[in-house]
């Protein structure tokens, strides 16, 4: 069975060869648009082709094309056409087309001319001098391929979110000290707090672009300056992250502001509302159109932009083009957990496995940062590598734990509880006897990660059908830049959770974020609580749970969508205990 990911970047694969082709600008433009909605649909493209594949049609960018495309795949496992043009172009052909500049005519040119079908080949052609013979590549076409083959590389490495947040605070405090600017504010990927970000924007209010540029360039881990001009300046710092600095007017910073933060398709979407309303909406501001003569509107802050479409103020985190529009029409937009919201944490190590600090210092951490309740899960005997708690070992831990309640005389709640890894042959770790003395049993997948979808999914539905299992951790398994998910059926694992009672972790580790944001979109529908843990294995390890809401955000989450913004009673009940 695929699932939306897969048929989303099949088909983005499909429009990327065709593009190499040559093939119709408008099919392609299709196909893309197509897999995006694809990849952000919050149900199953699988299950609705088995139910009525006609019913695809009725989704807003899905045409007759992609349809067919998707009923083929699902009938399938692949596309025929996809296998027919990669017996004539080589599949790391595509990575010609990530350079800037370089359509697919020069491509497929480099390719029949002279075999090129990567870019390490392209590399070596043009410093031999080769691809400067070929016509319609000069010398400075090949300079710019080189630059352009930089860059590309680049973009391969986007870092975790909360790597870019650590740098955009280092060149906010460094621009706070320049005197020409009067507002500055961070866009991009960034402010929608993606979980990988490839570049950051920058955009500021001043008088005198020249010395604010001068300041900016002057920053201590500039490692090139990309590019400069009157307005914008593109930086290369540490880490090969590019950094782009914008200087806009006062009267268009809010336009820029919403315009720079994106995303694209939510961008796209705005302009047809504008359009329909006779307006135009672009970085500059929202303007009245007369036939050609533009009235200036609003584009001051982004409240105003947003206003002038009868639109409210989306949260950042929310403009992808999935639901926010709708939301808007009927008045719903979701109020997003805040992580202020979160008053318990449950999953945390400690030196009984792999932790650096003891039960008494995370339970010392965690009062410190005013958090009610927390559950000391431990891995299980299986993890031999953490030194994995036996039945033993983990029921004298257990006793540690009621002594030290017993302390706390009910001020703070340390939970009793156990990271029980699934088995590869299915079952858990741990005899149910011992289970059923925790309060709290997280089960999750560590070894077995290459077997079959079915295997993986069965193991996974078989842990939350046990009764003393609460919770599934990083259900995904993925590390983000690091390792693909493990293949599992996320709705047949949703579908296990409803029917069983149970709760799905949103992984805080910004190494981890799993569940994704679609995944959450669709555990929202779904009503299955999530349980934000920032699976800390010491005492700063607490801190992720920052980035476990942002990601929930993204999901468009509510406080009330996550148990722990609840008291442990509430979640009790909430397991029918």
């Amino acid at each position: 069975m695929l699932d939306n990911a897969k048929i989303s970047q099949t088909i983005t694969m499909l429009a990327d060869l065709l593009e190499f082709q040559g093939a119709n600008a408008f099919k392609i433009r299709a196909y893309r648009n197509g897999a995006r909605v694809i990849k952000d649909y919050p149900d199953s493209i699988n299950s609705i082709i088995e139910e009525d594949p006609a019913s695809l049609l009725s989704i807003d960018g899905i045409g007759k094309g992609v349809a067919e495309k998707c009923v083929v795949l699902v009938e399938t496992g692949e596309l025929p056409q996809i296998n027919e043009i990669l017996e004539e172009i080589p599949r790391s052909v595509l990575d010609l087309l990530r350079i800037p500049g370089m359509g697919p005519k020069k491509g497929a040119m480099l390719y029949r001319e002279l075999g090129i079908a990567n870019l390490d080949q392209l590399k070596e052609a043009c410093k031999a001098g080769v691809v400067s013979d070929l016509k319609g590549f000069g010398a400075k076409t090949v300079e710019s391929i080189l630059a352009g083959i930089e860059i590309a590389d680049a973009a391969n490495k986007r870092v975790y979110w909360a790597k870019a947040d650590e740098t955009a605070r280092q060149i906010l405090d460094h621009m706070q000290s320049c005197g020409e600017i009067s507002k500055i504010e961070l866009a991009g990927s960034y402010r929608r707090r993606r979980e990988t970000v490839g570049d950051l924007d920058i955009l500021v209010v001043s008088e005198n672009a020249e010395v604010v540029m001068d300041h900016f360039g002057a920053y201590h881990l500039v490692e090139s300056v990309i590019g400069r001009g009157d307005t914008k300046m593109s930086v290369r710092i540490e880490e090969s992250l590019q950094v782009d600095l914008r200087v806009v007017p006062a009267e268009s910073f809010g336009a820029a502001l919403q315009y720079f933060t994106g995303s694209k398709d939510h961008n796209v979407v705005l302009r047809g509302l504008a359009k329909q309303r006779g307006l135009k909406i672009n970085e500059y501001g929202v303007f009245k159109m007369d036939g050609d003569k533009e009235t200036y509107v609003a584009g001051a802050t982004e409240e105003d932009v947003y206003a002038a479409m009868e639109l409210p103020v989306f949260p950042p985190e929310l403009r992808e083009a999935r639901r926010e529009f709708d939301w808007a029409a009927e008045k719903t937009i979701p109020d997003l957990i805040r992580e202020q919201d979160l008053v318990g944490d449950l999953h945390m190590h400690t030196t009984a496995t792999d932790g650096k600090a003891t039960l008494e210092e995370m339970v010392e951490a965690a009062q410190a940062r005013g958090l009610s309740y927390i559950a000391i899960t431990d891995h299980s005997q299986r993890v031999s590598m953490a030194h994995g708690l036996d039945a033993d070992r983990l029921l004298a831990q257990w006793k540690e734990v009621d002594a030290l309640n017993e302390k706390l005389d009910g001020s703070f709640r340390i939970l009793k509880g156990i990271e029980c890894d699934i088995l590869e042959a299915g079952g858990m770790d741990l005899p149910d006897e011992v289970l059923s003395q925790g309060d709290w049993i997280i089960a999750s997948v560590h070894y077995g990660q290459r077997q079959s979808r079915e295997q993986i999914t069965d193991r996974i539905v078989g842990a939350l059908e046990n009764p003393h299992v609460h919770i599934i951790a990083h259900p995904t398994g993925r590390l983000i830049n690091r390792r693909e998910a493990y293949e599992v059926d996320m709705e047949a694992v949703m579908q296990a959770a409803v029917e069983n009672g149970k709760l799905l972790e949103l992984n805080a580790n910004p190494a981890r974020l799993d569940l994704h944001d679609v995944h959450l979109a669709a555990a929202r529908k779904y009503a299955i609580p999530i349980v934000i843990s920032s699976d800390a294995h010491s005492v700063d390890g607490l801190d992720v749970l920052k980035y476990g809401v942002l990601q929930a955000r993204r999901g468009g989450l509510t406080a009330d969508d996550v148990a722990n913004t609840k008291s442990w009673d509430a979640i009790e009940s909430i397991l029918g205990r």
